[in-house]
């Protein structure tokens, strides 16, 4: 059984469909990347696994549990974690006090999740005590995912984790996925820099009017010519 698995899910912003049908699966332990051109859906895709907007028709399946338009704040309890584009960190509070605000659900010592935090994320330590609103927007990413983690989450969703980020800091946030999903994390991801994305993915789904134009695995679809062609950029 998928540890995540969306079925056929139809959703949109009021009268406006913008999934028409999409299928994700993920195993455990995999990490899935979802690209396609603006306007495909993807993060509308992310925002209906994570009950931020309804399902109008569908399933989506989490941990063996429907989840299909459960209330958002359910989810962090099942250990499914979000991180959004923007305003994901809390710019006043210090790096330590985001993290810790990412453990509001959990009742027990969280001590070993900041070490890990600090360890998958080493600048971060050094900048503890300081805002969070003062970083780049590469440390700041990684203040948001570090968020995240606090949860000890299965499955984590990331929303354009490097939008906006220097060739430098991209790098960087892929390799820190890269070690987040060796802890054991799931992690489903939307991406424009598709390339990149594709090249760490177990599994690719490549969107286009709101449907699954490519499902593979990230390797095939890098090496598939007409996946290049429409949405590699040749």
């Amino acid at each position: 059984m998928s540890l995540l698995s969306v079925r056929g899910v139809v959703a949109g912003y009021g009268a406006a469909t913008i999934l028409n049908g999409v299928d994700i699966a993920l195993e455990a332990g995999e990490i899935g990347v979802i690209v396609g051109p603006n306007g495909a859906g993807k993060s509308t895709t992310l925002k209906a696994i994570f009950g931020l907007l309804r399902v109008s028709s569908g399933s989506i399946t989490f941990d063996g549990q429907d989840i299909t338009n459960r209330p958002t704040e359910s989810l962090s309890a099942l250990r499914m974690a979000f991180v959004p584009q923007e305003h994901n960190v809390f710019r006043t509070l210090s790096v330590h006090e985001n993290l810790e605000m990412g453990a509001y659900v959990r009742k027990d010592d969280v001590s070993a999740l900041l070490d890990r935090v600090y360890q998958i994320f080493p600048p971060l330590k050094a900048k503890r005590n300081q805002p969070a609103g003062e970083l780049s927007g590469g440390q700041r990413q990684m203040v948001a995912v570090g968020r995240a983690l606090m949860i000890d989450p299965k499955l984590i969703l990331l929303d354009e984790p490097t939008a906006g980020l220097s060739p430098l800091f991209m790098s960087e946030i892929f390799d820190r996925i890269l070690a987040i999903n060796a802890t054991g994390v799931t992690v489903a991801m939307v991406e424009q820099n598709a390339k990149q994305a594709l090249g760490i993915a177990h599994k690719g789904f490549v969107l286009a009017g709101g449907r699954n134009r490519f499902t593979d695995s990230g390797a095939a679809l890098l090496a598939d010519p007409d996946v290049a062609k429409s949405f590699l950029g040749g």
